[in-house]
């Protein structure tokens, strides 16, 4: 018997019999929905994390006072832990040697931007750092300067737009050397930014920047808690980099010896070894969820088998008559186990992937197809028709031909 004729027979047989069909399929369906669904919005969430950590340098050390990612709740020593100011960043700087480019990251408020009749969101985060903030966080100017060394030390008035905020402010004149009201001051346009786009619904571009000086003088707070960026002088010299800021920082928040650090320090690659033990337990918990529905999945192909088999008694008795084999009956019946497995694989793997990639709509990412899902989901489909259908097979191929004509 050849492939195509099995086929449509296995065709012929579902249509047969469609509500027990249709529920078979619809286990098979939801199982491999399951695996294929969990495994692609995964893909899509660590296609995300790699592309934020691309938007900042590959030499670039955060220190902060807790983890950047956390996973579960914040520990009450974590909790207590003093703030990291801006002058323990100031130290910092001067104290580091083989970091360069340190930059201290507050947001100070978020407000409306506004020019002339023009006006922003009040939503606008107003950051303040120094010259070194833009070349840590990948940023390009598309036109203007960047803060200069005296900016920072006499706190002037100057502010560099995110392309949103030059977009909402600026439809009819170009903004360098224009002055823009943030919170009831005014700044001085010095430098326009590149875009750098969206990711998971969150716009790179929808900022102003200020020196922290400025900020420091304007909304107060010397001792609120801030974020360091610290700039190895290459990729080798991370580890050293890493090395030198523990030590210096362990020095100026008064860390005695023996005592564990009580701030954190991240790069770009411990934060992807953070995230991908959790996206690696996503994977285990879809392909656990996925693997308990397919197995009660399978046990539903083998029990349509077996009715199968016992309805279709009198046709196998009238093949065995005419010459079939105990060879062909089993490839027969194999082949449609096989066949309910894939279509409800494939119907299941393309509402899968179709969900999954709601996750990339949701967040303005990339669409993503889960090769090694779909490849484990096609083969992981043939096993279990191979598997559950074997004994309806070898079941079907036993039954005496003579006893079969005979069944009603």
């Amino acid at each position: 018997m050849n492939i195509k004729e099995t086929v449509s027979q296995s065709f012929d047989s579902i249509k047969a019999n469609k509500i027990r069909s249709f529920l078979t399929l619809l286990a098979l369906i939801i199982g491999v929905f399951s695996v294929i669904v969990s495994t692609t919005a995964v893909a899509v969430l660590d296609n995300y994390f790699t592309s934020s950590l691309s938007f900042m340098g590959s030499e670039v050390i955060q220190v902060s006072r807790t983890p950047s990612v956390q996973l579960g709740n914040t520990d009450e020593s974590v909790r207590n832990r003093k703030s990291i100011t801006f002058d323990i960043a100031e130290d910092l700087q001067e104290q580091i040697s083989f970091g360069e480019g340190v930059s201290p990251n507050e947001t100070f408020s978020g407000t409306k931007i506004q020019y002339g009749e023009e006006e922003t969101q009040p939503n606008v985060p107003v950051r303040g750092s120094n010259e070194n903030y833009l070349e840590n966080n990948a940023f390009e100017l598309a036109d203007g300067r960047n803060f200069t060394s005296e900016d920072i030390q006499y706190a002037r008035q100057n502010v560099i737009l995110g392309k949103d905020i030059q977009t909402k402010l600026f439809k009819n004149e170009y903004p360098l050397g224009k002055t823009v009201r943030i919170d009831g001051k005014q700044y001085t346009v010095i430098g326009l930014l590149q875009s750098k786009g969206k990711i998971f619904g969150q716009s790179f571009d929808n900022f102003v920047l200020i020196p922290y000086t400025t900020g420091l003088n304007i909304y107060g707070g010397g001792n609120r808690n801030i974020n360091i960026q610290v700039r190895a002088q290459n990729i080798k010299l991370i580890d050293d980099t890493v090395e030198e800021i523990t030590g210096i920082m362990r020095v100026l928040r008064k860390v005695l010896p023996g005592e564990e650090n009580d701030f954190e320090i991240s790069t770009n690659e411990s934060l992807s070894g953070t995230f991908d033990s959790f996206t690696g337990a996503l994977y285990v918990a879809g392909f656990a969820i996925g693997f308990i529905t397919l197995l009660g999945a399978g046990i539903g192909v083998m029990n349509i088998m077996l009715v199968s088999v016992t309805e279709r008694t009198k046709e196998i008795g009238v093949r065995k008559a005419v010459g079939a084999t105990r060879k062909a009956i089993v490839n027969q019946f194999l082949m449609e186990a096989i066949f309910i497995c894939q279509l409800g694989g494939l119907i299941g793997m393309i509402l899968g992937i179709l969900g999954g990639n709601g996750m990339a709509l949701l967040i303005n990412a990339d669409p993503v197809i889960p090769v090694f899902s779909v490849l484990l989901g096609f083969f992981g489909m043939l096993i279990i028709g191979l598997v559950f259908g074997v004994y309806p097979a070898f079941k079907a191929a036993k039954l005496d031909p003579i006893e079969s004509l005979r069944y009603e």
